[in-house]
Parts: structure tokens; C-alpha cells; sequence
């Protein structure tokens, strides 16, 4: 059934986004210039690699008046206005349509990390990635790593189309307040490094309720 949702309605967005996205796209080409789409290698279901596709917000390494490789420094006023309305994950449409990633799920991280994941963070790969989550819409970029990571397998274990739905919604507001678009000064999340040690005073219980 969550496959079904999926093809049905990435086909529509695709459909009805399509202007948008073009102007999108033209935006793209006056900004940064070709290519228009940023594709990389990210890993899916069980940590099988596939190719995502966002729109670019970065002009490349040392281009122009830019010396430094920072994320900060390479993105764009227009690529920040992007990030700020998700608008550059359009193209990630054509990943739910294929069937590379879901609507909802833990969002595709880096390949290097999978071996930095704790056994339990690791979970997080038994579910298709999605375009959203439950740990966007409770701090999106601005919790740190392992909190997000548990956002993400409390999500696994508690998945249904009810809690998809609410997540959906969610999103749409979070987007329209963009909140938690980046973490702290960072124009993306820090760099993971592993696990942070276990605490004897951290709870047992992970995740945030509905």
C-alpha cells in the first residue's frame, strides 16, 4: 500500500510541481550555471546505494571570488532561499517515483557514515529513505546526530500510514516556518563522526511521541 501511495502521488507532484520546477531549474542556470542537478550516491533500503537527485545550491569548489571549500561560503543567496522552502528536493520526486526513496522515512545520509552507525542507529536503514521524516518535523537540522538517529529508528518501529500522514502535515508547516533549516552556524549539518559514548544518565526510551 505504501508503494502504491507513493508512485501515485510522486506522479502527481512531479505533474503539478513541473512549473515550478522549471522555474526552478532557469533560477539554477542563472545562479550557478550547469549542471542544473546535484547527484550523488546515497545509501537506501539496507544501505544499497542509489543516486539522489536535488536541484543545486552551491557553486562549485574555488569558483570565483570563493577560496574556501566551506559549505557556507559555495552556497548561494538564491541556493539559501532554496534550502529555506525545500524547493531544491523537487527533483527527489523522481527517486519516490522510482522507487529509490518514500514519501516518509529516515532522510538518505552520506555513504561514508554507514560504517560510523551504531548497531541500533543502523536501523534507521531498514525502511526506504524518504523526502521527509519524523526527525524533520521535530528539529529537522538543528538536533544533533545521535538525537535525530533516534528520532529515525523510533520511527521504524512505529511506522503506519496514520503516522505518515501527520508527518505530511507536519512538514508542510515546518516548511512554511522554516524552522530548523540549518544547525546553529553551519549552512548543513556537522560532519558525523560515530556514536557519542553511552551515558548511565540517558534514558532508555528514544524518540519523540506523537
Amino acid at each position: 500500500m505504501k508503494r502504491l501511495i507513493d508512485f501515485l502521488v510522486s506522479l502527481i507532484l512531479l505533474v503539478v510541481f513541473s512549473p515550478v520546477m522549471l522555474i526552478v531549474a532557469i533560477g539554477v542556470r542563472l545562479d550557478v550555471g550547469t549542471p542544473l542537478l546535484f547527484r550523488q550516491e546515497r545509501p537506501g533500503l539496507r544501505g544499497q546505494p542509489f543516486t539522489l537527485y536535488k536541484f543545486r545550491t552551491m557553486r562549485a569548489p574555488n569558483a570565483g571570488e570563493f577560496n574556501s571549500d566551506t559549505d557556507a561560503q559555495r552556497l548561494t543567496a538564491f541556493g539559501r532561499k532554496l534550502r529555506a522552502t525545500s524547493l531544491d528536493e523537487l527533483p527527489e520526486l523522481w527517486n519516490v517515483l522510482r522507487g529509490d526513496m518514500s514519501l516518509v522515512g529516515p532522510r538518505p545520509l552520506l555513504m561514508r557514515y554507514l560504517p560510523l552507525y551504531s548497531a541500533e542507529q543502523m536501523r534507521r536503514h531498514d525502511v526506504k529513505p524518504g523526502l521527509t521524516g519524523w526527525a524533520q518535523v521535530n528539529g529537522r537540522n538543528a538536533v544533533d546526530w545521535d538525537e535525530k538517529f533516534k528520532l529515525d529508528v523510533w520511527y521504524v518501529e512505529h511506522q503506519s500510514l496514520v503516522l505518515d500522514i501527520k508527518i505530511l502535515l507536519r512538514t508542510a508547516a515546518t516548511v512554511f516556518t522554516r524552522d530548523g533549516i540549518s544547525y546553529e552556524d553551519s549552512a548543513t549539518m556537522h560532519e558525523f563522526t560515530g556514536p557519542k559514548p553511552a551515558s548511565a544518565d540517558e534514558p532508555k526510551t528514544s524518540g519523540r511521541h506523537p
